[in-house]
């Protein structure tokens, strides 16, 4: 009996510390990836400043929409953190409750659901995040219509536009500066059929890590990454913003509906839009949803302004409208 105690004992044990973690988290905010957005120095600063437990969350925008719907009936997740589209879809599928974090009315109204529902914490412009060491002595490519030449054949990399926010992104961008509209994606189709036949890499979730090592060298991707990687990583990194235009893309936080962390999640969402909380976005090369100066050391590694007159501001409200139109035609016709 006493050896069949100890091991009961045991096992009872090792299943309890198992379930530690999520004992120990205060608050579940899905999606918010440590190698994405820098979300790594942020769920310090939350655990440092707010004594609050945040794990991280590898979910891309659509795989954290999934889960909280998934979830509605008995919610595990208390903030979404989502490409502005999937914060709109959030909302139409009751699956967000208002709230208006501390510092909400100096968020431009563009950038904001007018009841509370989403706000944005930050933004990023969309560009090609390339690994120069990992060109293989090719010239960096400079336009959209470069990346599908033979030379980078095997090369280029673009997460899945059916799923993560960038992955449409990048559609809209695409579409848009090749002369497309909200109403006509031909010219996004027609550029991921030339990718596919180039050997594109199409994953799924955040793939910084991948562009650092080499093994994709180029991918559709933001500002911020590639700073990030530029000026932290050993290693030859370079960000383009197209010759023929890009966008500018917003990112969003809403409390999940009936969160049951509600009171601790409304914390981190005033802290993620507070003044130090947004200066740590700049930090990792992000433009803040407020009007923060940006410290003279950050804004000296962004490219010049002159180069960031290429990316501009959409509606993303008929974007997100538009999505399901695009993401239908990307699986009949590309994938």
């Amino acid at each position: 009996m006493k050896p069949f105690r100890l091991v009961f004992a045991l096992s009872a044990l090792a299943l309890a510390a198992l379930s530690q973690p999520a004992r120990a988290a205060d608050v579940i905010c899905y999606n918010c990836p440590p190698e994405w957005a820098d979300w790594a120095s942020m769920i310090k600063a939350v655990k440092t400043d707010l004594s609050i437990e945040m794990p991280h969350d590898n979910k891309n925008s659509g795989q954290a929409l999934a889960q909280i719907l998934a979830e509605k009936a008995n919610p595990v997740g208390d903030i979404g953190y989502f490409g502005v589209t999937f914060g709109m879809k959030a909302k139409a599928q009751d699956a967000l409750e208002s709230y208006k974090p501390a510092g909400w009315d100096q968020v431009d109204a563009g950038l904001k659901d007018s009841e509370g529902y989403w706000t944005t914490i930050h933004s990023g412009t969309l560009g090609f995040f390339v690994n120069k060491d990992a060109l293989g002595g090719k010239p960096v490519p400079k336009c959209w219509k470069d990346l599908a030449k033979p030379d980078y054949k095997g090369m280029v990399g673009y997460l899945d536009p059916t799923s993560a926010a960038v992955g449409y992104v990048g559609a809209v961008a695409v579409n848009l500066a090749l002369g497309g509209s909200d109403q006509n994606f031909d010219p996004a189709i027609a550029f991921f059929k030339d990718l596919k036949k180039n050997d594109a890499i199409v994953p799924k979730q955040t793939s910084y890590a991948r562009v650092v090592s080499g093994e994709m060298p180029i991918l559709l991707d933001y500002d911020f990454n590639a700073y990030r990687a530029k000026y932290s990583e050993k290693g030859s990194f370079e960000f383009v913003i197209p010759c023929e235009g890009s966008v500018v893309f917003p990112y969003v936080v809403g409390l999940v509906k009936n969160a049951p962390h509600k009171d601790k999640a409304k914390k981190v969402m005033d802290y993620l839009l507070s003044d130090k909380g947004q200066a740590i976005w700049t930090n990792a090369y992000l433009r803040p949803a407020r009007k923060i100066e940006l410290p003279e050391a950050v804004k000296a590694k962004f490219l010049p302004d002159s180069e960031y007159a290429r990316a501009k501001s959409v509606d993303w409200g008929k974007m997100e409208l538009a999505q399901k139109g695009f993401s239908d035609r990307y699986l009949a016709e590309v994938r």
